[in-house]
């Protein structure tokens, strides 16, 4: 059984400064339902090039026909990928990885924390509480990114506010943007929020995700209420 499957790129959009969106077709192929939880990621491949680990930014849809990726320069195979022209093949594995326990978050508060490129299998979660919004408690975003032209998906921020998911912005490096915003780490942030009845999901630097680990735990949420996606 051939464990590849030829997908087909669908668009290439900027999405921030150093990231790009891929969307892939998958109409056709078997990896049509097999994205079942949020934060799984897929093995991409183009020939000659080897291949790499890329979170799924879209949510699960059993009958979707297209995967969603945000992808960070740096690699021969990224910046291969962030080249093609609709059209174009590339070849994709089922989704691993145990993702973000989305379902054990039902009922109850959700702390989201990612940092840089960490956003994408975020980006998943949240769509999939939008898509049921009623069924968790409060919901806040913790996003940093190094500057401000850094935050991928900031044209959704008012759809995520809409659904009452509370977004907090942080930059690292602002300079001299003119930024207004807070700044530091996502860590620093967390000011007053209750952290009870709550679960914590991370994505990012190995540096922030221990920083956030720290964090909770020293404000008492239980080390087994805070998830990584892998």
């Amino acid at each position: 059984m051939n464990d590849w499957h030829p997908t087909t790129v669908a668009a290439v959009l900027p999405a921030a400064e150093g990231l790009t969106e891929l969307v892939l077709d998958i109409g056709g192929t078997p990896l049509v339902g097999t994205h079942r939880t949020p934060g799984q990621y897929v093995r991409l491949a183009l020939p000659e090039l080897g291949e790499g680990m890329f979170a799924i930014a879209s949510p699960p849809e059993p009958f979707g026909t297209r995967w969603e990726f945000l992808l960070k320069g740096g690699s021969p195979l990224v910046d291969a990928l962030v080249k093609l022209q609709p059209g174009a093949r590339v070849n994709s594995k089922r989704p691993e990885g145990r993702g973000f326990p989305l379902g054990h978050a039902r009922g109850g508060n959700l702390l989201l924390f990612a940092t840089g490129s960490g956003i994408s299998p975020i980006r998943s979660v949240i769509e999939s509480i939008r898509q049921e919004r009623s069924a968790y408690g409060r919901v806040t975003l913790y996003f940093g990114a190094r500057t401000p032209l850094a935050f991928a998906y900031e044209d959704e921020f008012h759809h995520w506010e809409a659904a009452d998911i509370r977004v907090v912005r942080t930059v690292s490096q602002p300079g001299a943007s003119g930024w207004q915003g807070l700044i530091g780490y996502v860590q620093a942030h967390l000011g007053e929020e209750p952290v009870e009845d709550s679960l914590a999901f991370l994505c990012g630097q190995s540096g922030m995700v221990q920083g956030v680990i720290d964090a909770l735990r020293a404000r008492g949420l239980a080390r087994e209420a805070i998830h990584l996606n892998y």
